[in-house]
């Protein structure tokens, strides 16, 4: 059984202008130990995925219509708030893009992350108010909390952690702040890490460095990983699978080497078209033509089909939907008609 198993997600968002349908029909799973890329362009819903899969869609607007997320066999999308307050951070925890925005700058790094720890130890169900208590008068809590902390730190190879517990997050580099939300991220022993852009805004020898990082924790602690990113260079570094999305829906899904040997959707033929070649220099890059329909009013049938340049009748009226090509590899294409 796959732990992590997302079956026709169709997520809403009331707007001013209507209903945009973020979400059409998002299918995928991940197993154990195992890195999953989640590539596409802006706007495709990536990150609402990763928002649905822990419990962070914004309500209101935000509306799940149907589907079913499946986590170790129990679905999500049926637990009360406070169990996924319980869930969030011990079984599933998410790495975001920005970590200067979830960074308090007036705490330092140790008393952020111990805050943290100490939070997982009383299942995060005493509140604030008790967890000052206990750094106050549980020095012996507080003390272990520390020790935890360097060892999380020593994890994700921070350079220095004893000393650094002490550095507030503007003294930290933009690499150095991202292994702290990935360290606390890792407090709480999950089985299942959301990182959304984890290595955007970063330069390539630190985007390898953290890229290490998380090979490393699949490999050592059987961590799963859904890794989003719209770098397929990124991808094909650190994943064994991607699934690639247009316009909220997955159009084709498939082990990162069949990907990049055999694309098969037209979007994802022009996704890897795109990418710049060291071949001849004065090589013109090919863009796809158009842009993401609106999601308030997407396009009947496939919503590819104003940009694709295969297009069929049959793509203007019906929806595609998956076919196997091959074993781990489908395609959401009327050019591979179900049989």
């Amino acid at each position: 059984m796959a732990l992590l198993d997302i079956a026709d997600l169709h997520v809403h968002f009331h707007t001013f202008e209507g209903t945009a349908k973020v979400l059409e029909g998002v299918s995928f799973s991940l197993d154990a130990g195992e890195t999953l890329g989640l590539v596409g362009e802006s706007g495709c819903g990536k990150s609402v995925t990763a928002q649905a899969i822990i419990g962070l869609l914004p309500r209101p607007p935000a509306r799940v219509v149907q589907g079913r997320v499946l986590f170790e066999g129990e679905d999500l999308l049926q637990k009360t708030e406070g169990e996924m307050r319980r869930l969030r951070g011990s079984r599933i925890s998410m790495v975001f893009q920005d970590p200067m925005a979830y960074l308090n700058p007036v705490f330092t790094i140790g008393e952020q992350l111990t805050d943290v720890i100490l939070a997982h130890q009383g299942e995060g169900a005493r509140g604030a108010i008790d967890l000052v208590w206990r750094r106050v008068w549980a020095k012996a809590d507080l003390a272990e909390a520390r020790r935890t902390a360097v060892t999380l730190l020593r994890q994700v190879k921070l350079p220095e952690p004893e000393e650094r517990l002490g550095s507030y997050p503007h003294e930290f580099s933009g690499g150095m702040r991202q292994r702290v939300l990935l360290a606390m991220a890792l407090a709480g022993a999950p089985r299942l890490l959301l990182a959304d852009e984890p290595t955007t805004a970063l330069d390539v020898t630190i985007q390898a460095q953290i890229l290490r990082v998380l090979a490393g924790l699949v490999e050592a602690q059987g961590i799963a990983v859904l890794l989003i990113s719209h770098d397929l260079g990124v991808v094909s570094r650190a994943c064994r699978r991607v699934a690639v999305m247009y316009a909220g829906t997955v159009v084709e899904t498939a082990d990162v080497r069949a990907l990049f040997r055999t694309p098969l959707h037209p979007y994802t033929q022009g996704l890897l078209r795109s990418i710049p070649k060291n071949v001849r220099r004065l090589e013109t890059l090919q863009g796809i033509p158009g842009s993401i329909p609106s999601l308030v009013s997407p396009p009947a049938g496939c919503r590819f089909h104003p940009r694709c340049p295969r297009v069929m009748e049959v793509c203007r009226q019906t929806a595609p939907v998956p076919v196997p090509f091959e074993p781990g590899h489908t395609v959401s294409c009327h050019l591979f008609p179900a049989t």
